[in-house]
């Protein structure tokens, strides 16, 4: 039975695609433009759903323990094959390792589909943070994430933004202020699955056949290292 190979590409792709939003910083102003205060906006591995039911299962806000906002979640919504990356699967890349030789088959190109939540109470906090995402993706931004530290493999991964749209939730009539407005930001994010690192052999001895006698038309060169 063959060796389990896990690289954990998906997991390290959520953690970097999560670390590029935990540490935005939100202020809200005094009306006289002075700072009131300022916090870092929390953020979670979660779907939107499941935050909308906590919210809304606080209909009055006067609970002693809620959901404080704004907030962020962001999950992974699947991914695709990306046949326009497509390399040759049969060629193998080599690197050095403490025990000799490993080598590895070319990756396979995938697109992997994020979506990105905020979640705030009023609208001067969503433009305050869209205005501090939205400037750095045109429409790509890349993180550098270390795939395969067997292989020496890093690479710049791209991060395209697809997508950004807003979802008022009301409670009571019309005349009622909103009470939660929600952010969804697509990305796709460009990788590759990597195959597994095998160890490969060095050659070290090779027979060769030499002429004995060359003729005119004959030349035979060697070149030895």
């Amino acid at each position: 039975m063959s060796t389990p190979q896990y690289n954990r590409i998906i997991r390290k792709l959520v953690i970097g695609f999560g670390n590029l939003f935990n540490d935005i910083t939100l202020v809200r102003y005094n009306p006289d433009e002075s700072e009131a205060e300022r916090f870092l906006i929390p953020i979670a591995y979660a779907t939107k759903e499941r935050y909308v039911m906590r919210l809304e299962d606080d209909f009055t806000l006067d609970k002693k323990v809620q959901v404080a906002l704004p907030r962020f979640s962001f999950e992974m919504t699947g991914l695709n094959y990306d046949a326009s990356r497509k390399q040759n699967t049969n060629v193998k890349n080599f690197s050095n390792s403490t025990s000799g030789v490993v080598s590895q088959y070319n990756p396979v190109p995938y697109n992997f589909n994020f979506k990105l939540y905020l979640y705030v109470r009023n609208i001067e906090d969503a433009t305050q943070v869209l205005e501090h995402i939205i400037p750095y993706f045109t429409p790509d931004y890349t993180m550098k994430i270390n795939m395969i530290p067997e292989m020496g493999i890093t690479k710049e991964i791209p991060i395209i933004m697809k997508d950004v749209s807003q979802d008022i939730r009301y409670e009571g009539d019309r005349s009622s202020d909103p009470r939660m407005i929600i952010w969804t930001l697509t990305f796709t994010v460009k990788a590759n699955f990597y195959g597994p690192v095998s160890e490969t052999g060095l050659i070290k001895q090779s027979i060769t056949n030499i002429l004995n006698e060359i003729t005119p038309a004959d030349q035979v060169q060697f070149t030895m290292s």
